[in-house]
């Protein structure tokens, strides 16, 4: 497999893929409402986005996440490694030794390879473009990504107390001050946290914390907890960037024809 930067309608991407693929990138995006101005931007005297404007806030006074966010210059560094700043991943044997596995065999049995999406923590750290959809009591994330949502209820109730595997999990959030708190349980235990392969147990406990220091960025720090896997709970922080005068493409993995082809064993 190759990484390769592509750039459509103003976009720089870098995707892992397939040489045969290519072609399926040729295809026109035009008529998907790229470059129209979003409402609501602070703009400067010449007409661009000001994203080092104050962050916006809802009628209830709370930061308003909405928009649409990638990581920075989609980079792929937090979706191939969640700890790719150098924080300690405390791993217990048998945890390191699956994902020295996963790492030895090239991510070959990652689910996204089978086109099953991703999950929380490496759709946190995903390079593709993310909607945040933010009303009183609940926000929602829509991913361009296998057209996947996810939504954290902002409406006072706990985390169910049955928790069937869920490829999201269940969240729910609260505000502290001007950060979202959320704590996400339940979460399908064959999902990786990152690309990289770096594992979890039916026990895992993600705590987000959702910061807008300004409009174009938001800190994302996820803390992972999950005793099974790891000896103590770990924390690093993704940061993401506004994306003005866009919106999600359709992108769906469609007839997979792919993983016979992947290098691993």
């Amino acid at each position: 497999m190759l990484t390769i930067p592509l750039r459509f309608s103003g976009r720089w991407f870098s995707n892992r893929l397939m040489v045969p693929a290519l072609a399926l990138f040729c295809l026109p995006v035009v008529a998907q409402w790229m470059n129209y101005p979003t409402a609501g931007i602070p703009r400067t005297k010449d007409g661009k986005p000001n994203l080092a404007s104050p962050a916006p806030r809802t009628r209830e006074g709370k930061p308003d996440f909405s928009g649409v966010w990638s990581a920075p210059d989609f980079s792929t560094r937090y979706l191939e490694n969640l700890a790719a700043d150098g924080v300690e991943v405390p791993l217990r044997p048998e945890a390191a030794a699956l994902y020295k596995s996963r790492l030895e065999n090239s991510g070959k049995d990652r689910p996204s390879n089978h086109c099953l999406p991703h999950s929380v923590t490496d759709f946190d750290a995903h390079h593709m473009p993310k909607k945040v959809i933010q009303e009183p009591g609940l926000l929602v994330m829509l991913f361009e990504s296998y057209h996947s949502f996810r939504q954290i209820f902002l409406d006072g109730r706990p985390l169910p107390k049955v928790l069937d595997p869920a490829w999201f999990g269940y969240s729910v959030g609260k505000w502290e001050g001007d950060t979202l708190v959320v704590n996400t349980a339940g979460i399908n235990e064959n999902t990786w946290l990152d690309d990289g392969g770096h594992p979890h147990s039916d026990v895992l406990h993600v705590i987000e914390r959702f910061r807008r220091p300004d409009f174009g960025h938001m800190v994302v720090q996820v803390t992972i907890d999950d005793p099974k896997t790891y000896t103590h709970p770990w924390t690093v922080t993704i940061p993401w960037s506004y994306l003005p005068d866009a919106d999600l493409l359709d992108w769906v993995c469609e007839n997979e024809k792919d993983f016979q082809h992947i290098v691993g064993k």
